[in-house]
């Protein structure tokens, strides 16, 4: 991974984690691909949490995107979770 793009990735995740960590999850940056695609895992609760879907929107994806306008896309390798259905 290019050094310098890996530490603002990082960077954003950092801010990110002490409210992922507080609820007993975390994420872990994988890969970032010779086309500026990052990968991600989510670890922990995190995997489980019905909640997820909108971190990884409204959070994650957000933050990373901030931090580096050059990343084409965001994608977590271990399932999503997807609220329940009434």
């Amino acid at each position: 991974m290019r050094t310098e793009l890996k530490n603002r990735i990082e960077a954003a995740l950092d801010s990110l984690r002490p409210f992922l960590q507080a609820d007993g999850g975390d994420v872990s940056l994988l890969e970032i691909t010779e086309d500026n695609r990052v990968k991600i895992e989510f670890l922990g609760a995190c995997k489980t949490c019905s909640m997820n879907l909108m971190t990884f929107k409204a959070g994650i994806e957000e933050a990373i995107l901030k931090a580096a306008p050059e990343i084409i896309s965001v994608e977590a390798v271990n399932k999503i979770a997807t609220p329940a259905l009434d």
